[in-house]
């Protein structure tokens, strides 16, 4: 990893070039890893691990419909020459995914399948012996409600099985988390502030569409706000704290506080955080369409009666949706993810650092047939695997990925598509 450092008057900013790494332990074969779930991020996963067939010596993709493997599969092999096997599963049965782990004896499961199917991946993972890494954390089917102690649960259990699971290993939560471990190591004494701020300024050319599952989607920015402030959780209404902020190559957009998972863990983790906080930004036309649809009715995630029969109204709007994964072809723009952290440096000095990742909607369909939200979200899964297979992740027990050390990791990311860079001392835009 290069760090250039312009030294002048205006803030120091490095840039993160990336660098050819191999990624091998004493011996030449790594070992077989599951992906589960056939969507746009799985779609990423399954295309990354193929290009790395010196750690992932075999590819199993599954989901419930084994169409949608078959599909990945062969244009997984069309771009790299990689035969992806592939099979079916309902990830809501536990018995189910045994009987598909012994057939296949992974030894990673990467779960990319939704949320609401962690707890049961994980059962399996500790009854059949495999290890674990997922993107999101859990949350209930029937409430809009999500936090890691449901699978912090699984802690003592994994430990004592001499098994690995590694949470929210995607870009956010993720490498944002990551960001953070790395701005402790290399540049704080002390953080205190913490701004997690995601643009996407893309383009799909559709009235309205979600960019990664609707039903997840909605459900999660139509919660209430919240954030960490003096050792305490304060609520906000929905998208009721917003402010406009500048971003890299993108310009400035009206961004918007969320609760975001990430948060829970990291107040944890980095106890001299005062106050952690997520931004994310929205358009207008978005937001006018998000409020209809909840104001009618169509983001609710109870049963109604229709025709004799219940239907759950997201799930019907989800069916009529476009597909997130058919929106790669057209997409332009960028995504703009980072951190902008406040505190003291090494020295005891107050400072500032921003660091964050852009990436191309464009370029990311081009490698992958998808778009950057599921490649930023695919790509860090893949590398969080690669520091699994080569024993530099590993460590029985249940674990936010920043728990672990994010040097490898990050080097890793420059090179697997997702270069990051980093600002210091210059205006986080916060004043408060």
């Amino acid at each position: 990893m290069f760090l250039i450092w312009d030294i002048g008057p205006d803030p120091v900013k490095v840039t993160v070039k990336p660098v050819k790494i191999t990624l091998k332990s004493d011996k030449e074969e790594m070992g077989k890893v599951m992906i589960i779930g056939a969507g746009g991020v799985g779609t990423v996963v399954a295309h990354k691990c193929a290009m790395h067939p010196e750690v992932f010596t075999e590819i199993v993709l599954a989901s419930r419909t084994q169409s949608k493997c078959d599909a990945i599969s062969a244009k997984v092999a069309d771009a790299t020459g990689v035969r992806i096997a592939t099979d079916r599963v309902d990830a809501d049965s536990v018995p189910e995914l045994c009987e598909l782990f012994r057939r296949h004896r992974p030894e990673l499961v990467i779960n990319v399948a939704l949320p609401y199917q962690d707890l049961t991946i994980m059962e399996a993972c500790l009854e059949c012996g495999v290890s674990y890494l997922d993107t999101a954390n859990y949350e209930p089917k029937d409430e809009a409600h999500f936090e890691y102690s449901w699978q912090w649960a699984f802690r003592k259990r994994f430990e004592k099985a001499g098994l690995t699971a590694i949470l929210g290993c995607g870009f956010d939560p993720g490498v944002s988390a990551i960001f953070v471990a790395y701005a402790a190591k290399h540049h704080f004494s002390e953080m205190r502030c913490l701004d997690i701020v995601d643009c996407n300024a893309g383009n799909h050319g559709k009235a309205f569409a979600t960019n990664f599952n609707p039903e997840i989607n909605i459900r999660e920015i139509t919660q209430k706000g919240k954030y960490w402030e003096d050792g305490k959780w304060v609520e906000t209404e929905n998208l009721a704290m917003h402010q406009p902020l500048t971003y890299p190559n993108i310009g400035v957009r009206e961004s918007y506080l969320l609760y975001h998972e990430e948060l829970e863990s990291l107040v944890i983790n980095f106890p001299t955080i005062r106050r952690a906080r997520f931004w994310m930004t929205f358009g207008q036309e978005y937001l006018t369409h998000l409020r209809v649809i909840q104001d009618i009715g169509m983001a609710r995630i109870d049963p109604v009666l229709y025709n004799g029969q219940e239907i759950i109204p997201i799930q019907f709007l989800k069916a009529v949706l476009p597909d997130p994964g058919s929106l790669g072809e057209n997409y332009t723009g960028e995504t703009s993810i980072g951190c902008r952290i406040s505190g003291l440096d090494k020295e005891g000095k107050e400072s500032t650092y921003y660091i964050y990742n852009n990436c191309s909607h464009q370029e990311a369909y081009k490698e992958t047939g998808a778009q950057a939200v599921s490649y930023t979200t695919g790509v860090p899964a893949v590398v969080g695997a690669m520091m699994f297979m080569t024993g530099k992740w590993v460590m029985p027990g249940v674990h936010n990925v920043e728990e672990f050390d994010p040097d490898p990791f990050l080097a890793s990311l420059a090179e697997n598509g997702l270069p990051w860079h980093v600002i210091v001392d210059g205006d986080l835009e916060f004043n408060d």
